[in-house]
């Protein structure tokens, strides 16, 4: 099986959340046998070419080096950038049996890739332009939730982590139930080992400071205002805590702001983008992580802390909430409320013995039920699912009769029929 699979996102370019999955979902497909080529969106230092250890054949693509009057118009300078590449590597590949594309960003490759080949797409959602944004405000918010609209109606098939996006989507796009299937991320335990000897735990807190720590992009609906708002709580009963925020984003400035007026300055270190060693070092140290987010389709991070063996708080929303079993593996809060944090908070920093179970219980969990080979064994399955009803149903693009828009496009190419 041969999968042409396109992502903007992909390491060493990591925007989000997304980069992570793509890595783990390509390398525990190729070890179930699955032959991946990945378009992705160049990165500083990272090779143009290169056919990874695990089996993964990734392109990169340098978007033009036009200046783009917004993000939207430098997307698509990425997407017609892909398609030359794409075009490139159709001479010295066979034809994909399938496209998957991941979000929006990607759509209108994609699209021109599936009628170009005629070979069926399939598309993950990881989240929502709605749902980022609670409702749509303006012209830019509106044209991205179309794209994604119309990605998920160019699909085949359309994949989701988790049951709230399933939802999600049943209701902002009107997709049918039967077109959407359901695969949780994972995580590989492996990566949130500390084995760092350069980084010591004085560079961040006091040898007597409880570590309460937070790693995720500083925007609104992360939520790490609502954990800033909890903190004189959390002080008033646990003075020697320390607020540690890892990553960075476009609301810090605010949250900035916002621990002057609190007056907690001093309790909160703001250290921008780290690496893994580092995130995987503060993890070790941590008496709690923390994510309080508004909107969250699968929370990956809480995974990732648990596979760390942290005890974990996280908000009563979207994927967190199927993630976290209260008071099993992890609690949970109540959505936006810094009271029910803080409290949840207090009782883990009060009850370490207790919340050691916690994590243990949550180690378990991410082997047995956020393992990446199964996720891929999963998403194989809807691959094969999707060839099976292509088969049957001879389907071909709009006004085209079978196969010749392929012969159409080997023309162009220079391979004949």
């Amino acid at each position: 099986m041969r999968i042409l699979m396109l992502s903007w996102e992909y390491p060493p370019r990591n925007v989000g959340g997304l980069a992570r999955h793509v890595y783990d979902l390509t390398g525990a497909l190729a070890q179930d046998g699955v032959e991946i080529h990945l378009v992705t969106c160049a990165a500083p230092g990272a090779p143009e070419y290169e056919e990874e250890r695990r089996g993964v054949h990734v392109y990169r693509v340098s978007p033009y080096g036009l200046s783009a009057p917004d993000f939207t118009t430098w997307v698509l300078h990425f997407n017609v950038a892909m398609l030359e590449r794409v075009i490139h590597l159709l001479k010295r590949i066979e034809s994909p049996h399938l496209v998957h594309a991941h979000d929006w960003l990607v759509a209108y490759a994609a699209r021109a890739v599936k009628h170009a080949l005629a070979v069926p797409l399939i598309a993950t959602i990881h989240a929502t332009e709605f749902g980022r944004h609670n409702g749509l405000h303006n012209p830019t918010q509106n044209y991205i939730s179309n794209v994604e609209w119309w990605l998920t109606y160019e699909a085949w098939r359309v994949i989701v982590c988790s049951r709230y996006m399933e939802g999600e989507l049943k209701y902002v796009f009107q997709l049918p139930g039967d077109k959407i299937r359901i695969i949780h991320n994972g995580v590989d335990p492996s990566h949130f080992v500390h084995r760092s000897t350069k980084v010591r735990r004085d560079f961040y807190a006091a040898p007597d400071e409880q570590i309460v720590f937070y790693v995720g992009r500083l925007v609104r609906e992360k939520g790490v205002q609502v954990l800033l708002e909890a903190a004189p709580h959390i002080l008033a009963h646990q003075p020697k805590t320390k607020f540690i925020i890892g990553g960075k984003g476009p609301h810090e400035g605010e949250l900035r702001a916002l621990t002057e007026r609190l007056v907690i300055g001093n309790r909160v270190y703001f250290t921008g983008y780290i690496d893994d060693e580092v995130r995987n070092a503060l993890y070790h140290w941590a008496s709690v992580a923390v994510f309080p987010s508004l909107y969250e389709p699968f929370g990956i991070v809480a995974l990732e802390a648990m596979a760390a063996r942290t005890p974990v708080v996280v908000t009563d929303t979207g994927g967190l909430a199927e993630i976290v079993d209260h008071g099993l593996d992890g609690l949970k809060a109540y959505v936006g409320d810094a009271n029910s944090l803080a409290q949840n908070i207090l009782w883990v920093l009060g009850n370490p013995d207790q919340a050691r179970l916690m994590q243990e219980r949550a180690y378990r969990k991410v082997r047995t039920e956020y393992n990446w080979q199964q996720i891929a064994r999963q998403t194989r399955e809807v691959y094969e699912e999707i060839l099976d009803d292509w088969k049957r149903v001879r389907w071909s693009p709009p006004n085209q009769g079978p196969g010749r828009l392929l012969d159409r496009m080997y023309q162009v190419l220079g391979r004949g029929k």
